[in-house]
């Protein structure tokens, strides 16, 4: 990998307890990528250190909440980005089934412990981004200048992947809440078509590239990433499935200048997430 000016900066990441990585949901996962880091819970050392074997200077750390309730809590990941607030930014979840829970809890974790997006995932939920759920929080992500993630294209887990097609249900959210910043991780496939096409058309639509390395990349991806899409794309891991070392080992393949390099794993981000220096 060539040298950048500037750190990584990691759309996607979890430090997961061991109970969320023995969720069967996620069995197939661990077939997909087996190994210590997809089946034994790290301590938050070994994620620093595997950052620092691939020059991230900072990872986007998402709680998660199911129907079941917390997986990964919010204050979980407020004490881990308290504990390392050079190297962690938050990002919240919530409950989608208590809308004004949803939101208080959302205000708290911005305000008091300075976390900068929600982050929701339709396949764990079984409800796509344009369900009536969704929209207070659009409204108060809106208001509190953060951003909403989401995860685009097939679900790895064992769910349905019909909620993360971009087109209708992102289409119609970025219609509807032209303010709202959205980042559609795991790029989108088999619909990246689709969410090229809204990357595109929409200011505020974004990719990230969770869930696959560099040489898995789609060219429809990198085409985009090297041509109108420069702005448009976010690098993204999703530690500790898919360790970011893993994911950049073939980056130079890519062939992206030096510019669009360094747009594509760091400015991109500080700019979507409202990263300070």
């Amino acid at each position: 990998m060539s040298s950048q000016p500037a750190p990584v900066i990691d759309a996607w990441m979890q430090h997961p307890g061991q109970t969320w990585l023995d969720d069967e949901m996620f069995a197939s996962l661990r077939r997909w990528k087996p190994g210590p880091f997809s089946e034994t819970a790290q301590p938050v050392e070994t994620t620093l250190a595997m950052m620092d074997r691939a020059g991230v200077g900072q990872g986007l750390l998402c709680a998660w909440w199911g129907p079941s309730g917390p997986m990964i809590s919010n204050d979980d990941v407020a004490a881990v980005c308290a504990a390392h607030p050079d190297r962690f930014v938050g990002v919240a979840s919530v409950d989608l089934t208590k809308p004004m829970a949803a939101v208080a809890e959302l205000r708290r974790c911005v305000e008091t412990f300075g976390f900068r997006a929600l982050r929701v995932l339709p396949w764990l939920w079984g409800l796509p981004p344009d369900d009536r759920r969704y929209y207070p929080l659009y409204a108060a992500c809106c208001e509190l200048d953060i951003t909403f993630c989401t995860q685009v294209g097939h679900a790895g887990p064992l769910r349905s992947s019909a909620p993360g097609r971009p087109i209708p249900h992102l289409d119609n959210v970025a219609l509807e809440f032209p303010a709202l910043r959205i980042v559609g991780g795991h790029i989108g496939v088999p619909w990246l078509d689709e969410m090229i096409s809204l990357a595109t058309k929409y200011p505020n639509v974004y990719i990230d590239t969770s869930a696959y390395t560099c040489a898995r990349y789609p060219a429809a991806l990198v085409d985009y990433l090297r041509r109108h899409g420069r702005r448009k794309v976010l690098f993204g891991s999703n530690h500790p499935f898919w360790p970011a070392a893993d994911c950049l080992a073939e980056l130079d393949s890519l062939g992206l200048d030096e510019p669009t390099e360094q747009a594509f794993l760091h400015d991109n981000a500080a700019r979507v997430f409202g990263l300070k220096p």
